[in-house]
Order: structure tokens, then sequence, then C-alpha cells
């Protein structure tokens, strides 16, 4: 069986969502982040030294990082259908968009974030996350117009890694800004496996209970 190791508010809500649609026995441990520093809690360590979230155990593996689990997950469980043929162009765009989600994607909403978080005013990193954002998202919803997923016509693993990427850009209000990433997240939840993440992260995020 497939352990999650899940933190709440946090990426691996991917992986609830992937282990949905791969359709193996899975449970998840659940963590709470620090009321005050809004970190993960020291505990998560005894499962990786990074202490971070999300962490799979299966069949004797311990793996992180979301895009690591997303590949190794679809390779093993369900590559003919959450991706595309191997060798293939389409492969290849699938990869570069898996990337994509934690890489180009992530860093400038992440520093906005941070900066926001602070509250400290910047000579230079606040106009770079603002540029560098409007930049990655113009190009993802240049690439989305006129389609309902990144890689041919079906959801595919790079889907469920650029989910917690419009995801983000809903809770900070600024997806409004952006009316194909909307259509594009409306069109991610209409999976039910998508629905099920929602609600189990809900449902499991005792942070305010």
């Amino acid at each position: 069986m497939i352990t999650l190791h899940h933190l709440n508010r946090s990426r691996s809500k991917r992986i609830i969502w992937l282990l949905e649609e791969i359709g193996q026995p899975y449970k998840i441990e659940a963590y709470q982040r620090d009321a005050e520093s809004n970190l993960a809690p020291e505990s998560l360590k005894s499962v990786h030294p990074l202490g971070k979230s999300p962490v799979i155990e299966e069949d004797g593996v311990v793996l992180a990082e979301s895009g690591a689990i997303v590949e190794y997950l679809i390779d093993k469980f369900a590559s003919e259908r959450l991706a595309p043929a191997r060798g293939s162009r389409e492969f290849a765009e699938y990869l570069q968009w898996i990337q994509f989600a934690e890489s180009s994607a992530m860093l400038p909403l992440l520093l906005r974030m941070f900066l926001t978080r602070d509250g400290a005013k910047t000579n230079f990193l606040g106009d770079y996350a603002d540029a560098e954002t409007a930049k990655v998202l113009g190009y993802l919803s240049a690439h989305l117009d006129g389609k309902r997923y990144l890689v041919g016509d079906s959801l595919t693993g790079a889907d469920i890694m650029m989910y917690f990427v419009v995801n983000a850009l809903e809770q900070s209000g600024a997806l409004g800004f952006f009316p194909v990433l909307e259509a594009y997240l409306q069109q991610l939840r209409t999976h039910s496996g998508c629905q099920k993440a929602e609600a189990l992260e809900t449902e499991l995020d005792t942070a305010e209970a």
C-alpha cells in the first residue's frame, strides 16, 4: 500500500488527486502546519530529512518532491492513461510542463507570497516577482487558449502538477486576471479525483479546528 505523508495546504494535494486517478490502495498520514510559523512540524523529519511534504512510501521506496512522485507513480501504475507515449513529441512536452510547474511557474509566485508576508520594502525583488509572474502566467495562458489540457486532449500528470499553481492563483485572488487559466481550473475540477482531493484536504486540515 502507498502511504502519503500529507501536510495541510501544501503541494501534496496534487498527490492525493494522483492517487485517486491511479486507483491503487493508499493511506494518508496527515500533518498540520505550525499555527505561528506556518511551517511543517518537526515530526516530518522522521520521514524525510528535509521535513517537507509530500513524501510517499511505496514498496520500500521513500520519495520526496511532488514532480518526482508524479512521474514515479504514473510510470509504475498509469503510464498508458496519464502520460503520452514515451519517445513521442507529446511526451517531451509533458516533461516540460511537469518541470515548469515547479520551476518557472512556482518561483515568482513564491517570491510574491514571501514578500507579501514579510511586508518589507524591496529595491529589486518586488518588481522582479511581479514581472516574472506576469510573464510565466501569460505564457501558460497563451498555451492553454482554446485547449482543455496541457498536452493532447486528455488529463496527464502535467495537469495534476499544474493544478497546484492555478489553485494557488485562485486563493490569492489573481486568477480573475487570467480567464483562460480560470477556465482551465474549472476543467480540472470536473474530474472526480480532483474533487476528492479538495474534499480530503479540507477534511484533513484541522489548523483552525
